[in-house]
């Protein structure tokens, strides 16, 4: 039967009038969710649960300060600003010392070099902006160090961030490719949760940098932002009202909370570590060895493993050894298992290589220094850095993604006491003997003007004393020191680590010394690298801290011109001046003494005399003018 044409017509309408309801249900649906969404991005729900404690005089400084406290740290370097003024304040008054260095990039030097010798978290504060950019290449120097740093930098208030605030960048965008842990917190109540997670993140895993921006209304007290962001007579009109009502919601979710009890100390750490049968491939590989070579780097020396148990653990495995970074000085200065010189050489002859916190980067040549024939085992928290350029040049034989001091103890309870033939050590100890007889033949030769160096450096290392703590950072000058100044023990030794800055000198002294005050800091200085730290001196004084710096002062960047004149014929860029630098240390308030070929056979005398007046408590600096020798031909900077 055929439908009429009235009841198709009804028919076809119904189904779009039944959809209205639906799409108005839909329509307010949306905007109720719109609505809640804007209500807890506005903080309107955490306000119902949480008041606002409007008489407080409490400010964010004081958070943060409790949190460091509670982590243990016992230094926060700052170049004072107004926008972390709080901060500092704080710190002070729960007993946090507050050191403040004449550049930013100094203090967070100084906080790098606490954490590589106390297993702790190394903290600068600066102020925002150029405060801020002034740290980029410290900060990029922990990374590549793998030093645990947390970097506070102050900001422009939340509300006025974008608006062409004083000071004010983006500063998250610089600092996310330098830090394992970037954060901005936007309420006074996520100080303490996100100090915490940036602590813990700092040291797990490979540890790094990372950057906490505290805007400056959340480091003040109510009362004062108060009066910064709410006007005092309300403007007039819908819109002016609307806009006070802003405004006061902002103030109003930046304090919500903000003084409620919460947790301050630390949070579990993730360290990985190696598995059983990691450890045991290992244990077999190396007990079949017959001319083992243990390569130690700066990972070794990280927490949990304490240095004296890394060592005795070494000193039980019974092989040969290289020590490069932060191991350096792990066996003292002459233990019969450190091999110093001709390392290449070793490798090469070497049947099983333990790379323990080692890379295969530019200081092994890429890899191309191991042979084909050696079996590699590599143990790094790092697996990019573990596995880096095994593409090309190398292979391991096993690969362990771990703690480095920790394997280190499972592989020698493993081998339960395995000893190897004494031949291979003896060959490797001949081979030191010879290249350092060849070193003093160098040091008695005599050169064009002033003092020869290595005879210098000779006499420094028979003079440092066995709490000596020493501190690296030049071309030339220090390069050739690494070969012939000897650490007296773990943890006694700082420089730049793989980026080769320049200019970490003064802030390594100045965090060494606070960390350690009763050893005695000697800062060697090539005399291009201490332009950085001469101002520096100034912060010693105020601060009455004693360390002495040697400068080997050839009046040039003898490292550059060493190569670029012969290659391209020019020393152009390459000279500096016999600057009279003890002279500007001695304006700064510091003990300064000179030291040429006119009282060379008085080189000891002076050196002695410095050091009693560093430990009568004064900052010394020796200039020590030399020559320039044929030590380190062959040698390049790029």
């Amino acid at each position: 039967m055929d439908t009429p044409p009235a009841a198709a017509a009804a028919a076809a309408v119904t189904p779009a009038e039944g959809s209205f309801p639906s799409f108005l249900l839909l329509a307010c649906g949306t905007l109720v969710a719109a609505l809640l969404m804007a209500a807890h991005r506005l903080g309107l729900f955490y306000q119902l649960m949480h008041k606002v404690d409007e008489a407080s005089v409490w400010h964010g400084g004081e958070n943060v300060a409790a949190v460091l406290k509670a982590h243990g740290v016992r230094f926060v370097f700052t170049l004072v600003g107004g926008h972390i003024s709080s901060v500092l304040v704080a710190c002070e008054k729960l007993g946090i010392r507050v050191v403040d260095t004449r550049h930013e990039v100094t203090a967070v030097f100084a906080a790098d070099a606490v954490a590589r010798l106390s297993g702790t978290v190394g903290v600068a504060a600066v102020t925002a902006g150029p405060g801020l950019t002034n740290t980029v290449t410290a900060v990029k120097n922990a990374q590549v160090a793998q030093s645990p740093i947390l970097l506070l930098g102050g900001a422009a208030s939340t509300l006025l961030q974008k608006r062409g605030a004083l000071q004010a960048i983006d500063q998250m965008s610089l600092f996310r490719p330098l830090c394992k842990f970037c954060a901005s917190v936007r309420r006074v109540r996520d100080i303490v949760p996100t100090l915490r997670a940036a602590m813990a993140a700092a040291q797990s895993g490979t540890p790094g940098p990372v950057f906490v921006e505290l805007p400056v209304d959340v480091l003040y007290p109510y009362f004062m932002v108060q009066k910064e962001v709410v006007p005092a007579i309300p403007p007039k009109g819908l819109m002016g009202r609307v806009t006070t009502w802003y405004l006061q919601n902002c103030l109003a979710n930046l304090f919500a909370g903000a003084w409620e009890p919460q947790p301050e100390g630390p949070l579990p750490l993730d360290i990985p570590q190696a598995s059983p049968l990691q450890v045991q491939c290992c244990v077999e590989i190396l007990s079949r060895a017959k001319r083992p070579l243990l390569l130690l780097g700066s990972q070794a020396l990280l927490p949990p493993t304490p240095p004296n148990k890394l060592r005795a653990a070494v000193e039980t495995l019974g092989v040969p050894c290289f020590l490069g970074g932060m191991a350096r000085g792990l066996l003292g200065r002459s233990h019969p298992l450190h091999i110093r010189q001709n390392r290449s050489a070793a490798l090469k002859k070497a049947d099983v290589v333990i790379l323990a916190g080692t890379v295969c980067d530019f200081r092994l040549s890429y890899g191309r220094v191991l042979s084909r024939r050696s079996k590699i085992i590599i143990i790094n928290r790092s697996r990019e850095e573990m596995l880096l350029n095994s593409d090309i040049f190398w292979k391991p034989q096993e690969a362990v993604q771990g703690d480095v001091g920790s394997f280190m103890l499972k592989l020698v309870e493993g081998l339960q006491g395995q000893t190897w033939a004494t031949d291979w050590l003896e060959e490797l100890r001949e081979a030191d003997r010879q290249k350092e007889q060849t070193y003093r033949e160098k040091a008695v030769r005599s050169v064009a003007q002033h003092l020869n160096p290595v005879r210098v450096l000779q006499l420094v290392e028979e003079i440092l004393p066995d709490n000596s703590l020493l501190v690296v950072d030049g071309g030339d000058f220090v390069a050739t020191a690494a070969y012939l100044i000897r650490p007296r023990g773990p943890l006694r030794w700082l420089d730049p680590g793989a980026f080769g800055t320049l200019g970490v000198g003064a802030g390594f002294a100045l965090g060494a010394k606070l960390c350690q005050p009763d050893a005695e800091v000697w800062c060697l200085f090539g005399d291009g690298a201490f332009g950085y730290s001469l101002i520096e001196f100034d912060t010693f004084v105020r601060h009455k801290i004693p360390v002495i710096a040697l400068i080997g002062n050839d009046a040039g960047w003898t490292q550059i011109s060493r190569e670029q004149v012969p290659r391209l014929g020019s020393n152009v860029a390459c000279g500096l001046a016999y600057t009279d630098y003890h002279k500007a240390a001695i304006g700064l308030g510091t003990r300064g003494l000179l030291l040429s070929r006119e009282n060379e056979d008085q080189v000891v005398k002076v050196l002695c005399d410095g050091q009693q007046q560093c430990r009568d408590g004064h900052p010394v600096v020796v200039n020590i003018l030399i020559g320039r020798t044929d030590f380190r031909d062959g040698s390049i900077s790029v």
